[in-house]
Formats: C-alpha cells, sequence, structure tokens
C-alpha cells in the first residue's frame, strides 16, 4: 500500500472520528429538548420525573394553552424591555466605538478604560443606588411607576449596564475600517456625524448583529433587575414563568411548554443573525 493511500485512510478515519464526536455531542445537547418537547405534550397524570424519557400516552396540548395564557402577558412586557432595550444600546455603542476608534481627543484611552470597568461591576452591587435612582426619576417626574415599578426604569437600567460591552465591541470592529475613508470623507467636507452615518454605519452589520444577539439574549433572559425594578404589572416572561407552578402539585407539563415559548425569541434572534455573530465578534481581534 503506497504512503498516498495509507495518508488517505489516515484523513478519513480522522474524518469519521471528528463526525462520530460531533454526532455524540449533538445527541448530549438535544436531550434536555426531548425532554422538554416530550413532557410538554402530556397531561398532568403523565408529567412526573419518573416518567420524563416516556413518550405521552396520551398526546394534549392542553399545556401549552395554560402555559401560553398564563405567559402571554410577561412575553410582551419581555418584547417592550428587549427591543427598545437593544436597539438603544447598539446606538450608543456604535457612536461610543466610532469616536473612541476614529476621532482621537485627548484623555480617549483613559476614558475607555473606564467604560471597560463597568463591565466588572456585579449586578447587586448596584441594586440599593439603582432602585434608589429610579424611585428619584419618579419623583422628579411626577410619573409614579413609570421608571421604578415599570418597563422603561428596566430598559434604563439595562442600556446604561450594557453601554461598555456594546462600546467595546463597535470600538473593536472600527479599528479594522481604513483610517483612508475617514480622511477621505473629510477632505470632502463630511464632518464627524455625516462621515458615521454615510462611511460608517453601512459597514457596521456585524458588529450591530453581535450587538443586538448579545443584548437582546441578555435583557430576555433577565430575572434579577425585573424581580428588583418592576411590579407584577411589568413582569418579563422570565420572572412569570418562575411563577408558574402549583398548590399542591408541580404541573411540569406546563412549565415545559412555558420554557420553550419563552426561549423561542432568542432562539430566532440566533437563526437570524447567527452568521453574522462570528464575524463581528473576531472583528478587531488582531488590530487595536
Amino acid at each position: 500500500m503506497t504512503a498516498v493511500a495509507v495518508a488517505g485512510r489516515r484523513r478519513r478515519a480522522f474524518s469519521l472520528a471528528k463526525l462520530a464526536v460531533l454526532i455524540a455531542f449533538v445527541v448530549i445537547f438535544l436531550i434536555p429538548i426531548y425532554v422538554l418537547l416530550v413532557t410538554s405534550f402530556k397531561p398532568l397524570t403523565e408529567a412526573d420525573p419518573g416518567q420524563a424519557w416516556n413518550l405521552p400516552q396520551t398526546w394534549t396540548f392542553e399545556a401549552w394553552r395554560v402555559a401560553w395564557e398564563k405567559l402571554a402577558p410577561g412575553l410582551w412586557n419581555s418584547v417592550l424591555l428587549a427591543v427598545p432595550g437593544s436597539i438603544l444600546s447598539c446606538a450608543l455603542g456604535s457612536m461610543n466605538g466610532y469616536v473612541l476608534s476614529k476621532w482621537r481627543f485627548p484623555g480617549a484611552d483613559v476614558l475607555f478604560t473606564l467604560f471597560l470597568f463597568g463591565m466588572f461591576i456585579p449586578y447587586q452591587g448596584v441594586m440599593i443606588p439603582l432602585v434608589q435612582l429610579l424611585v428619584g426619576l419618579n419623583e422628579l417626574t411626577g410619573m409614579q411607576g413609570v421608571w421604578y415599578g415599570g418597563i422603561p426604569g428596566l430598559v434604563l437600567a439595562h442600556v446604561v449596564y450594557g453601554i461598555p460591552i456594546s462600546t467595546l465591541i463597535f470600538r473593536n470592529y472600527y479599528v479594522t475600517i481604513p483610517d483612508e475613508l475617514i480622511e477621505a470623507s473629510r477632505v470632502d467636507g463630511a464632518g464627524m456625524l455625516r462621515t458615521y452615518w454615510s462611511v460608517v454605519l453601512p459597514v457596521s452589520g456585524p458588529a450591530i448583529a453581535v450587538v443586538i444577539i448579545w443584548q437582546f439574549t441578555s435583557l430576555w433572559n433577565d430575572f434579577l433587575f425585573a424581580v428588583f425594578l418592576t411590579g407584577p404589572q411589568s413582569w418579563p416572561a422570565t420572572v412569570m414563568l418562575n411563577n408558574i407552578a402549583g398548590a399542591q402539585a408541580t404541573p411540569y407539563s406546563q412549565q415545559m411548554a412555558a420554557a420553550i415559548l419563552a426561549s423561542i425569541p432568542t432562539m430566532l434572534i440566533y437563526v437570524l443573525l447567527g452568521r453574522f455573530f462570528m464575524r463581528g465578534l473576531m472583528a478587531g481581534a488582531l488590530k487595536g
């Protein structure tokens, strides 16, 4: 047997081994999803941990109906939270990253470092002053239950908390844009905002996708801020999901159906924007 044939057999064996490992990981990853799905279609009499692996003897959509009725207000609140919060975080991070990467000024590096410090402040460390701030905004604006107790205050908290990571992602992406493009726009008479709108923003797709995915997921999955800063009428899906429980018995089928419903929006965001995620995340890794 020639050396070429031996090398070919080794490559095929290696490819088969990689495929087997990937299939094994896929199976392991899908096991919880299988349990979620089959349990969500079971009646309450069959939905218990001892029968988690069994297919339903009686297939029913009752758990999905009840889960939707209980979760629907929270899902709408999560949309009101995640959509504007992601857009605002993206807009502020984009403008910050643009200024810090292409319009240098004295102290820019110090300011950028201070931005990054915000990424390492735990939620628990700011909870009390954040509540005091939002209560003060309620009193200042005369809008009781809007800032503290409502969705706008929760959006504000997440937008401010998302500025450091959004700025970092956009700044690292914008340093890959050739400085010659910025200089050419200046020569043509474009100012800072015109250059941003006409030159920088049109090529920001990958970075925008990364920030939207990151912030949307963080906002949609938020629990701690939501419990502390909102009232029952403004609770997002995560809090409503936690509250789906029975007085005498745990309704596993309803909880599983609700968990799937609550996870669908984030899955859709990853499906729609996922192909840009790694491209935008790695931009600027070797420069700046």
